[in-house]
């Protein structure tokens, strides 16, 4: 038997509901795989919301790892016992589970320098970082960019990555405490974006020239500050809307504001081509195993205490990479 997360609903974090089920053989192509380690992502509110819909019941969660039980007919990559992670979209929902089935192909197995709770901290938010920082733009060493929430899961890897590609990282936090660990991770310059100016604050220190590029995770509340930090032919990258959804805009607002261009870029279109998923997967891996870049898990949490962790996350009480044990 294994227990799963499961909604019936859209809602807050009290719609989710403990089941217990049969996981059963894997069929062709599948295996069963018992989780070690499950990520905690703020992409898993947006399902539960209804921000990213999906047809109901519904599991949660698609990033975990674990260790292979059971390899079903055609599956010849891997073994019982092998130790793997995993990330997707709708095709891996259902990792807030103990055991389950899976499509053998979305699985990546893990070399010894990573554990598996370090996968489960780092496969999703890794390789966003990866992509946002090798794939997105082609960032010149001396450049600067904004990151903001940059004291989260992602943001903290990012600040190391960019360190790493030479540049200039400006990081917005809420408190003294997350600039804190922003700054231990890479950040040079740090703007608490609910009592500064945050565009004014970034003319100021690049002497009125504004930034390369602006990873926004935060969405309505930050995005006409992003655009208003941007220099001449800047890109604005909307990765998340934790504050809600941007409105429409006029196109002809980015002409304004010194044809700046904007991207929303989804994971799933950048780990689609396997090829190009193994080229991030063995640089992020790499940069980890030689301590080039440090995975934080600051929040555990077990399984049964969903709810909570995701009041935690949704509250912004949480730093760093947030994982369930199993």
């Amino acid at each position: 038997m294994t227990t799963v997360v499961k909604f019936h609903e859209i809602g807050g974090p009290e719609v989710m509901r403990f089941e217990k089920s049969e996981v059963g053989n894997p069929g062709p192509g599948q295996v069963r795989l018992r989780h070690v380690a499950v990520g905690l992502n703020f992409a898993d509110t947006y399902f539960r919301s209804g921000v990213y819909p999906v047809p109901l019941p519904s599991g949660l969660g698609n990033e975990a790892s674990g260790v292979i039980e059971a390899v079903g007919a055609g599956v010849e990559h891997l073994k019982v016992g092998d130790r793997v992670t995993y990330t997707g979209f709708t095709n891996t929902l259902g990792a807030y589970s103990t055991e389950r089935l899976i499509d053998a192909g979305v699985l990546i197995k893990l070399p010894d320098a990573i554990s598996c709770e370090q996968a489960a901290a780092m496969t999703m938010r890794g390789l966003s970082a990866s992509y946002l920082c090798r794939k997105i733009y082609p960032f010149q060493q001396g450049e600067t960019i904004l990151l903001h929430a940059a004291a989260g899961g992602v943001g903290l890897i990012v600040s190391q990555w960019a360190k790493l590609l030479g540049l200039k990282v400006i990081g917005t936090v809420s408190s003294e405490a997350k600039a804190e660990v922003a700054r231990a991770h890479g950040c040079d310059e740090i703007i608490y974006y609910s009592r500064e100016d945050v565009a004014a604050r970034v003319r100021e220190l690049t002497d009125g020239k504004g930034v390369s590029v602006v990873f926004d995770s935060v969405g309505k509340d930050t995005f006409m500050g992003s655009l208003d930090s941007l220099k001449r032919r800047g890109l604005l990258v909307c990765v998340g809307t934790a504050s809600g959804k941007i409105p429409p805009i006029d196109p002809a607002i980015l002409a304004r504001k010194g044809s700046a261009y904007i991207t929303r870029p989804g994971l799933a279109d950048y780990i689609a081509d396997p090829a190009e998923k193994k080229q991030l997967v063995d640089e992020l891996f790499g940069h980890v195993a030689a301590g080039r870049i440090r995975i934080e898990i600051n929040q555990r949490y077990e399984l049964e205490d969903a709810v909570q962790a995701h009041r935690d996350l949704e509250g912004r009480k949480t730093t760093g990479s947030s994982i369930f044990v199993i």
